[in-house]
């Protein structure tokens, strides 16, 4: 069963890809609990709570604040019920003009084939200069 749930977020981040923003809304539970790292540009909604609430704090600001937002996956770890997936996002802001080129780690939740929970771990530091935050 695991293996399906790293097949699960493989797909996800494949979707996400090439804008396929409703494939990866399908694979989220209803009431799915959505983190983004403590101080990234995008942690001032955390917890984000239900597909349309990540839609509107995290995927349309990444749209608005951000162009050619990437990212780069270097592996997804099966961890049973949690997939563990590393890489590197790349992207320009729009109001600095700076680019990005950033580590993370994503944890995701899987139970019964949907997504309960999400955690982002990401260099903020980078991330809060490249968006004029510090």
């Amino acid at each position: 069963m695991s293996q399906n749930n790293a097949d699960l977020i493989r797909g996800a981040y494949d979707a996400f890809a090439v804008g396929d923003v409703p494939a990866v809304l399908a694979i989220m539970h209803p009431e799915i609990v959505w983190n983004e790292a403590d101080h990234f540009p995008l942690a001032d909604g955390n917890p984000y709570v239900g597909p349309d609430a990540v839609v509107q704090g995290v995927f349309t600001r990444l749209v608005e604040e951000w162009d050619g937002w990437v990212l780069n996956i270097d592996q997804i770890l099966d961890a049973g019920d949690n997939v563990v997936a590393t890489g590197r996002y790349s992207s320009t802001n729009k109001a600095t003009g700076k680019a990005l080129d950033c580590q993370f780690c994503h944890v995701w939740w899987v139970e019964d084939g949907k997504v309960t929970r999400f955690q982002q771990y990401a260099d903020t530091y980078h991330a809060r200069q490249v968006a004029g935050m510090d």
